[in-house]
Protein backbone atom coordinates (compact mmCIF):
# COMPACT_ATOMS: atom_id res chain seq x y z
CA UNK A 1 0.00 0.00 0.00
CA UNK A 2 1.17 3.56 -0.72
CA UNK A 3 2.94 4.79 2.42
CA UNK A 4 1.33 8.20 1.96
CA UNK A 5 -2.04 6.73 3.06
CA UNK A 6 -1.14 7.32 6.72
CA UNK A 7 1.33 10.17 6.21
CA UNK A 8 -0.92 12.74 7.86
CA UNK A 9 -1.09 10.57 10.96
CA UNK A 10 2.70 10.58 11.05
CA UNK A 11 2.80 14.38 10.83
CA UNK A 12 1.08 14.48 14.23
CA UNK A 13 2.43 11.35 15.88
CA UNK A 14 5.95 11.33 14.47
CA UNK A 15 7.62 8.29 12.91
CA UNK A 16 8.01 6.61 16.30
CA UNK A 17 4.35 7.10 17.18
CA UNK A 18 3.15 5.81 13.82
CA UNK A 19 5.43 2.78 14.15
CA UNK A 20 4.12 2.12 17.66
CA UNK A 21 0.54 2.12 16.40
CA UNK A 22 1.45 -0.42 13.72
CA UNK A 23 2.79 -2.73 16.46
CA UNK A 24 -0.14 -2.19 18.82
CA UNK A 25 -2.45 -5.12 19.53
CA UNK A 26 -6.08 -4.21 20.26
CA UNK A 27 -9.04 -6.47 21.01
CA UNK A 28 -12.48 -4.92 20.60
CA UNK A 29 -15.58 -6.53 22.09
CA UNK A 30 -18.81 -5.50 20.37
CA UNK A 31 -18.86 -4.09 16.83
CA UNK A 32 -22.28 -2.46 16.85
CA UNK A 33 -23.07 1.23 16.83
CA UNK A 34 -20.10 2.20 19.02
CA UNK A 35 -17.63 -0.58 18.31
CA UNK A 36 -17.82 -0.46 14.52
CA UNK A 37 -16.90 3.23 14.42
CA UNK A 38 -14.14 2.62 16.96
CA UNK A 39 -12.72 -0.14 14.74
CA UNK A 40 -12.76 2.09 11.67
CA UNK A 41 -11.01 4.94 13.51
CA UNK A 42 -8.35 2.57 14.90
CA UNK A 43 -7.54 1.20 11.46
CA UNK A 44 -7.54 4.64 9.83
CA UNK A 45 -5.19 5.77 12.63
CA UNK A 46 -2.72 3.06 11.65
CA UNK A 47 -3.29 0.34 14.26
CA UNK A 48 -1.72 -2.80 12.83
CA UNK A 49 -3.36 -5.60 14.85
CA UNK A 50 -7.09 -5.62 15.65
CA UNK A 51 -9.21 -8.50 16.89
CA UNK A 52 -12.99 -8.08 16.53
CA UNK A 53 -15.35 -10.03 18.79
CA UNK A 54 -19.12 -10.16 18.20
CA UNK A 55 -21.56 -13.04 17.66
CA UNK A 56 -24.37 -11.17 15.88
CA UNK A 57 -25.30 -10.73 12.23
CA UNK A 58 -26.20 -7.51 10.43
CA UNK A 59 -29.92 -6.76 10.55
CA UNK A 60 -31.99 -3.98 9.05
CA UNK A 61 -32.28 -2.08 12.36
CA UNK A 62 -28.48 -1.70 12.38
CA UNK A 63 -28.41 0.40 9.22
CA UNK A 64 -28.85 3.76 10.95
CA UNK A 65 -25.89 3.15 13.30
CA UNK A 66 -23.20 0.75 12.18
CA UNK A 67 -20.34 1.12 9.71
CA UNK A 68 -20.75 -2.33 8.15
CA UNK A 69 -24.56 -2.28 8.13
CA UNK A 70 -25.63 -1.97 4.50
CA UNK A 71 -28.42 -3.65 2.58
CA UNK A 72 -26.03 -6.06 0.78
CA UNK A 73 -24.59 -7.10 4.16
CA UNK A 74 -27.90 -8.04 5.78
CA UNK A 75 -27.61 -11.47 7.39
CA UNK A 76 -23.79 -11.53 7.31
CA UNK A 77 -21.76 -11.85 10.54
CA UNK A 78 -20.97 -8.33 11.74
CA UNK A 79 -17.31 -9.11 12.35
CA UNK A 80 -16.81 -10.57 8.87
CA UNK A 81 -18.51 -7.65 7.11
CA UNK A 82 -16.50 -5.17 9.16
CA UNK A 83 -13.21 -7.01 8.60
CA UNK A 84 -13.84 -6.89 4.85
CA UNK A 85 -14.34 -3.11 4.98
CA UNK A 86 -11.31 -2.50 7.20
CA UNK A 87 -9.01 -4.49 4.92
CA UNK A 88 -10.12 -2.29 2.02
CA UNK A 89 -8.76 0.63 4.08
CA UNK A 90 -5.55 -1.02 5.33
CA UNK A 91 -4.83 -4.25 3.41
CA UNK A 92 -1.69 -5.04 5.43
CA UNK A 93 -3.36 -4.80 8.84
CA UNK A 94 -3.82 -8.02 10.79
CA UNK A 95 -7.54 -8.18 11.47
CA UNK A 96 -8.99 -11.23 13.22
CA UNK A 97 -12.76 -11.69 13.19
CA UNK A 98 -14.17 -13.85 15.99
CA UNK A 99 -17.89 -14.53 15.64
CA UNK A 100 -18.40 -15.50 19.25
CA UNK A 101 -19.96 -14.11 22.39
CA UNK A 102 -17.98 -12.97 25.39
CA UNK A 103 -19.58 -14.57 28.45
CA UNK A 104 -18.64 -16.46 31.60
CA UNK A 105 -18.08 -19.67 29.63
CA UNK A 106 -15.88 -18.15 26.90
CA UNK A 107 -14.06 -15.42 28.81
CA UNK A 108 -10.77 -17.23 29.37
CA UNK A 109 -10.42 -18.07 25.67
CA UNK A 110 -9.53 -14.51 24.66
CA UNK A 111 -6.14 -14.25 26.44
CA UNK A 112 -6.55 -10.57 27.25
CA UNK A 113 -3.02 -10.31 28.63
CA UNK A 114 -1.66 -10.82 25.10
CA UNK A 115 -3.12 -7.46 24.00
CA UNK A 116 -1.96 -3.91 24.65
CA UNK A 117 -5.52 -2.55 24.75
CA UNK A 118 -8.92 -4.06 25.53
CA UNK A 119 -11.94 -2.06 24.36
CA UNK A 120 -15.38 -2.82 25.72
CA UNK A 121 -18.35 -1.88 23.55
CA UNK A 122 -20.65 -4.64 24.85
CA UNK A 123 -24.33 -3.94 25.51
CA UNK A 124 -25.27 -6.85 27.80
CA UNK A 125 -24.69 -5.73 31.39
CA UNK A 126 -23.55 -9.05 32.90
CA UNK A 127 -21.07 -9.68 30.06
CA UNK A 128 -19.85 -6.09 30.23
CA UNK A 129 -19.13 -6.22 33.95
CA UNK A 130 -17.36 -9.57 33.61
CA UNK A 131 -15.15 -8.24 30.81
CA UNK A 132 -14.29 -5.06 32.71
CA UNK A 133 -13.37 -7.00 35.84
CA UNK A 134 -11.25 -9.51 33.91
CA UNK A 135 -9.53 -6.83 31.82
CA UNK A 136 -8.65 -4.85 34.96
CA UNK A 137 -6.67 -7.88 36.12
CA UNK A 138 -5.05 -8.67 32.74
CA UNK A 139 -2.38 -6.00 32.57
CA UNK A 140 -3.81 -4.60 29.32
CA UNK A 141 -5.12 -1.03 29.21
CA UNK A 142 -8.92 -1.04 29.23
CA UNK A 143 -11.30 1.52 27.76
CA UNK A 144 -15.06 1.06 28.08
CA UNK A 145 -18.17 2.57 26.50
CA UNK A 146 -21.19 3.24 28.68
CA UNK A 147 -24.71 3.88 27.38
CA UNK A 148 -24.91 5.64 24.00
CA UNK A 149 -28.67 5.22 23.50
CA UNK A 150 -31.12 7.97 24.32
CA UNK A 151 -28.71 10.76 23.39
CA UNK A 152 -28.75 13.61 20.87
CA UNK A 153 -26.18 16.09 22.21
CA UNK A 154 -22.61 15.08 21.35
CA UNK A 155 -21.38 17.96 23.53
CA UNK A 156 -22.61 16.03 26.59
CA UNK A 157 -20.13 13.17 26.00
CA UNK A 158 -17.45 12.84 28.68
CA UNK A 159 -14.43 10.67 29.51
CA UNK A 160 -13.76 9.73 33.12
CA UNK A 161 -12.83 6.95 35.52
CA UNK A 162 -15.60 4.39 35.79
CA UNK A 163 -15.80 5.29 39.48
CA UNK A 164 -16.35 9.01 38.82
CA UNK A 165 -19.04 9.15 36.14
CA UNK A 166 -22.20 11.21 36.66
CA UNK A 167 -25.63 10.99 35.08
CA UNK A 168 -25.19 7.66 33.27
CA UNK A 169 -27.55 4.91 34.42
CA UNK A 170 -25.52 2.12 32.81
CA UNK A 171 -22.32 3.31 34.48
CA UNK A 172 -24.11 3.30 37.83
CA UNK A 173 -25.22 -0.31 37.32
CA UNK A 174 -21.70 -1.29 36.23
CA UNK A 175 -20.13 0.28 39.33
CA UNK A 176 -22.63 -1.46 41.58
CA UNK A 177 -21.85 -4.89 40.12
CA UNK A 178 -18.10 -4.29 40.05
CA UNK A 179 -18.24 -3.62 43.80
CA UNK A 180 -20.10 -6.92 44.28
CA UNK A 181 -17.38 -8.67 42.29
CA UNK A 182 -14.76 -7.06 44.50
CA UNK A 183 -13.10 -5.34 41.54
CA UNK A 184 -10.39 -2.96 42.66
CA UNK A 185 -8.99 -1.72 39.35
CA UNK A 186 -9.94 1.29 37.26
CA UNK A 187 -10.49 2.23 33.65
CA UNK A 188 -11.44 5.24 31.60
CA UNK A 189 -14.91 5.12 30.13
CA UNK A 190 -16.82 7.16 27.58
CA UNK A 191 -20.26 8.21 28.76
CA UNK A 192 -22.87 10.95 28.43
CA UNK A 193 -24.74 12.95 31.05
CA UNK A 194 -27.75 13.26 28.74
CA UNK A 195 -30.75 10.94 28.54
CA UNK A 196 -33.90 11.41 26.46
CA UNK A 197 -36.99 9.25 26.85
CA UNK A 198 -37.92 7.15 23.83
CA UNK A 199 -41.21 7.68 22.01
CA UNK A 200 -41.66 3.89 22.16
CA UNK A 201 -41.60 2.45 25.70
CA UNK A 202 -38.99 -0.22 26.34
CA UNK A 203 -36.82 0.59 23.32
CA UNK A 204 -34.18 3.32 23.45
CA UNK A 205 -33.51 5.28 20.29
CA UNK A 206 -29.94 5.77 19.04
CA UNK A 207 -28.30 8.12 16.52
CA UNK A 208 -25.18 7.58 14.42
CA UNK A 209 -23.55 10.89 15.37
CA UNK A 210 -23.64 9.81 19.03
CA UNK A 211 -22.56 6.19 18.66
CA UNK A 212 -19.90 7.34 16.21
CA UNK A 213 -18.65 9.96 18.65
CA UNK A 214 -18.45 7.34 21.42
CA UNK A 215 -16.46 5.05 19.11
CA UNK A 216 -14.12 7.84 18.01
CA UNK A 217 -13.52 8.78 21.65
CA UNK A 218 -12.51 5.18 22.42
CA UNK A 219 -10.13 5.04 19.46
CA UNK A 220 -8.76 8.44 20.41
CA UNK A 221 -7.92 7.21 23.90
CA UNK A 222 -5.72 4.49 22.37
CA UNK A 223 -3.95 6.92 20.04
CA UNK A 224 -3.43 9.53 22.75
CA UNK A 225 -2.11 6.96 25.20
CA UNK A 226 0.49 5.75 22.71
CA UNK A 227 1.44 9.35 21.83
CA UNK A 228 1.93 10.34 25.47
CA UNK A 229 3.93 7.19 26.24
CA UNK A 230 6.39 8.20 23.54
CA UNK A 231 6.43 11.95 24.07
Amino acid sequence: MDSSAFHRNELLLGKEGAAALMKTRVILFGVGGVGSWCAEALIRSGVGHLTLVDNEVVCVTNINLQVQATVPNLGRPKVEALKERLLEISPHAEIIALQKCYNLESKMSFELASFDYVIDAIDTLSHKVSLIALAMESGATLYSAMGAAGKLDAMAIRVSSIWKTNGCKLARFVRRRLRRWGAEGDCLCVYSEEFLESTEPGINGSMAHITGAFGFHLAGLVVQDIYHRIH
